[in-house]
């Protein structure tokens, strides 16, 4: 697609899109311009990224990581970053036609004239979109194809903590967090650029193979057994590391971005501004990827949290603010926190929310805090799993009688309707433990009409398809078949509606067994999987994160085509389950856990043996703190949020 011989480097294309723009969906995605973006000279950046989310403008806009990176990169005096988003199926056919290459939404530049292409994966049904992204850019699909005026194509995200089905279109990933590598990578960039760019692309990518941090696929040789398992990885060359590490940003105070949030023109899936208030989980949810890989515990300050929401609102305008990490109501001082903001910001047209968290009381005191200006949302609660028994298996401590002292508290409080989150699929689920969802929620409806004396209460139960991660307990786990999960979820909406004045009270939302048996595909693939995301983006894959794009019959055909004479198949790498000798694909990527220690839990998930929080108790040994040579950070500060007496006038 591209035309780099017949313009300028870094030139716009503006000029051949704007005619394009009137003939697509929502052109206003690919206008940029938004409050908060930057835009700077290509002459004047030493090195320039350019930044992706692959999905839809609408819910990568929103993208906390993309835009911290991006804000980081900009605050570089030298250096350059634009972003860039997949675009939708209509626009693919007319840049094809008009042969425009794949171009960033702040200056529309061509996306192949960049030094580096970074792609953020949050799931990775977003790895067809990539391809999408390389062919229109120009850039060679394989990394091995690529020359040295093209970009190196860099994966982040928590998908990259197993980037080996896509590792033939990576030149190189990072694991873990962002903020500091991409400095280190732009460092060395810069001055591989400085010194008349030695040894071409290959000697770049060895100096960031170099520094332990930095994956690159084609410096390591997979050999496999002759009944399908990987023999083992190794360094092809002496020179790179036997295993890579991931990055961990410790001081989350010294990295309070975004400072600048984007502000988008178009609607998006979250338009809110959004403090990660702290990183990192340790409840040791066995099926949580990203509690696992996200370890230690690192807090942000109440200060430098009151800070970020104060100018984080006067920046963007936003009248929303959300209090982010993987369980909020567990920072150590999220009490004080929500009882300053609240006080900060009452009477003013300001509200606050928590994503949805653990199943107690204390998170409805929370929401009744943060809810002081009027606004109430519905409260989200994840129990997970439907029976006493699953939650054992997967290590969510919560009681039936925890969930309706909650739900009790909410009702009692105001609140009227109340979701609860749950998955299928988990490991060792029967139907029994499925169907016990359904008496959860009458019991839930029952108990808020007799504590409210009101019909008027409503529950939405919605059901999510289990699928195994790398790095966590359940890597080995076997996924049940699409078949077994929808009947059991067949068989929950009967039970839900079999008693009628309670089933008319309760939403039933569920997703097929279908996406999750081809995410669990390429969530535990190896290199091999590699040839079936080609052969479905050939065929037309697109999107397929979004239900009306998905194709499962596409996938397994795909399957069906490359993988038998591989001695593998669809169901080689979803419905078996692993032994604790077999070599993972994701074993040489070292996310600080233990592999001794997650086979351990895997076998305490198979005795129904609970694991506690080791925040609160004494070490388990999962081996991220010595690995990362740190140790938790609980806080407190015993510092208070003072109220800023203007906002409230």
């Amino acid at each position: 697609m591209s035309d780099t011989a017949t313009r300028r480097r870094g030139q716009s294309v503006f000029d051949r899109l704007e005619s394009l723009l009137p003939r697509v969906q929502k052109p206003i995605q690919y206008v940029g311009g938004e409050l908060g973006a930057v835009t700077k000279q290509w002459d004047d950046a030493a090195v320039r990224w350019a930044l992706m989310y692959p999905d839809a403008y609408e819910v990568g806009q929103p993208n906390q990581g993309v835009q911290i990176l991006y804000e980081v990169l900009n605050e570089q005096p030298d250096v350059l970053a634009e972003r860039t988003y997949s675009v939708w199926p209509d626009m693919e056919a007319l840049l094809r036609e008009h042969r425009v290459p794949q171009f960033t939404v702040d200056a529309h530049r061509p996306v192949g004239d960049f030094d580096l292409f970074g792609v953020s994966f949050s799931t990775e049904l977003g790895y067809t979109n990539l391809l999408t992204a390389l062919d229109l850019a120009g850039i060679p699909l394989h990394a091995a194809d690529r020359n040295d005026s093209q970009p190196i194509v860099l994966a982040g995200g928590h998908a990259a903590f197993n980037p080996e089905p896509i590792a033939d279109f990576l030149d190189a990933a990072v694991l873990g967090d962002g903020e500091e590598a991409v400095l280190e990578i732009t460092d060395i960039v810069r001055a591989f650029k400085a010194e008349g760019s030695p040894g071409g692309r290959d000697e770049l990518l060895l100096r960031l193979a170099r520094t332990e941090s930095v994956y690159v696929p084609r410096f390591y040789d997979v050999e496999y057994l002759p009944d399908g398992r990987i023999q083992r990885i190794v360094p092809n060359r002496p020179d790179v590391p036997f295993r890579v590490h991931k990055r961990t940003t410790m001081d989350l105070d010294a990295w309070p971005y975004p400072k600048k949030p984007l502000v988008p023109l178009a609607e998006t899936v979250h338009e809110r501004y959004a403090v990660e208030i702290f990183r990192g989980c340790t409840r040791g949810c066995r099926f949580c990827q990203a509690g696992m890989i996200t370890r230690p515990v690192r807090e942000r300050s109440i200060t430098t949290i009151g800070d970020m929401v104060e100018n984080g609102l006067k920046e963007s305008g936003f009248n929303e603010v959300g209090l982010l990490s993987l369980s909020s109501a567990d920072h150590s001082e999220i009490g004080a926190v929500a009882h300053g903001l609240a006080d900060r910001y009452q009477g003013s047209n300001v509200s606050l929310s928590l994503p949805s968290t653990r199943v107690d009381a204390f998170n409805v005191e929370l929401a009744e805090e943060l809810a002081r200006n009027g606004r109430r949302t519905g409260l989200t609660f994840a129990p997970e799993g439907g029976s006493e028994r699953i939650r054992k298996v997967i290590n969510k401590m919560v009681t039936e009688d925890d969930l309706i002292r909650t739900v009790v508290t909410a009702y009692s409080g105001g609140w009227r309707q109340v979701k609860l989150y749950f998955m299928c699929g988990l490991p060792t689920e029967t139907d029994e433990d499925v169907l016990q969802i359904a008496d959860l929620a009458h019991r839930v409806i029952t108990t808020g009409r007799e504590t409210t004396g009101s019909k008027d209460i409503r529950c939405t139960v919605s059901i999510g398809g289990f699928v195994p991660k790398a790095h966590t307990p359940f890597q080995w786990a076997a996924m049940a078949d699409p078949e077994t999960i929808d009947r059991r979820l067949k068989a929950l909406r009967d039970a839900i509606n079999s008693n009628r004045s309670l089933g008319r009270a309760i939403g039933y939302r569920y997703h097929d067994g279908r996406p999750s048996h081809i995410e669990g595909l390429l969530s535990r693939g190896d290199r091999r999987v590699g040839r079936v995301i080609e052969h479905v983006w050939r065929d037309g894959g697109r999107f397929d994160g979004w239900s009306e794009h998905f194709s499962y019959d596409r996938w397994v055909a795909a399957c069906d085509a490359e993988l038998p004479a591989l001695g593998v198949s669809l169901a080689w790498y979803t419905t078996r389950e692993r032994q604790q000798a077999e070599v993972l694909p994701w074993d040489h990527l070292d996310s600080g856990l233990d592999p001794d220690w997650l086979w351990a839990d895997w076998q305490d998930a198979l005795s129904e043996v609970e694991q506690d929080d080791c925040r609160w108790t004494p070490c388990f040994d999962c081996g991220v703190c010595p690995a990362m040579d740190t140790e938790i950070q609980i806080g407190p500060t015993g510092r208070k949020l003072l109220p800023l007496t203007p906002v409230n006038t």
